[in-house]
């Protein structure tokens, strides 16, 4: 898998990187699934994804999530972006009932470049990202050296401050 260079590396173009999960139906394929739409969407070209990595759920009781990362090279601004994830979430089945419940897919704008930016609607970077060793360790597999703008350190430097412990490589398919 290709890696992004650290900011350093984003002088020609604009990078965002999306965090991906599902725990509803078949989480593989509909990663999978959702990747190739990315993929495939206008104004995106995917650059880099992570493993899946299987996570216990933060929220009510419910099944253990797929997450992954992805890198994306975008010729569209932030909130264009942010309609074609939830588009593309809508299309697998995405029902927005409770917060942090189950879902058959969930797409996370994480960040843009280094833009800081605050919206009713959309912040960048993901404002609980930090915290998440689920959006962690996949993206410091695919960007280790990517600078998060709030907190100017790079995502590999992120990861060492969260609990790892209930995220593991997914090996099953």
């Amino acid at each position: 898998m290709s890696k992004i260079i650290g900011n350093a590396a984003k002088e020609c173009c604009t990078y965002s990187a999306v965090a991906l999960g599902s725990n509803l139906g078949d989480s593989y394929a509909i990663l999978e699934a959702a990747i190739e739409d990315l993929a495939k969407t206008p104004g995106i070209i995917l650059e880099a994804r992570s493993s899946w990595y299987k996570t216990k759920a933060v929220g009510p009781p419910q099944p253990d999530y797929l997450n992954g990362c992805a890198i994306l090279q975008v010729e569209i601004i932030p909130h264009l972006l942010l309609e074609s994830l939830l588009e593309i979430e809508k299309k697998f089945g995405r029902v927005r009932k409770e917060r942090w419940g189950p879902r058959t897919l969930d797409l996370d704008l994480l960040l843009y470049d280094d833009l800081i930016l605050h919206t009713p609607n959309l912040q960048i970077p993901h404002p609980r990202m930090r915290e998440r060793a689920f959006v962690l360790i996949p993206l410091a597999e695919i960007a280790p050296d990517w600078v998060e703008p709030v907190s100017g350190r790079t995502i590999q430097e992120l990861v060492k401050e969260v609990d790892c412990s209930q995220v593991h490589l997914f090996t099953g398919i």
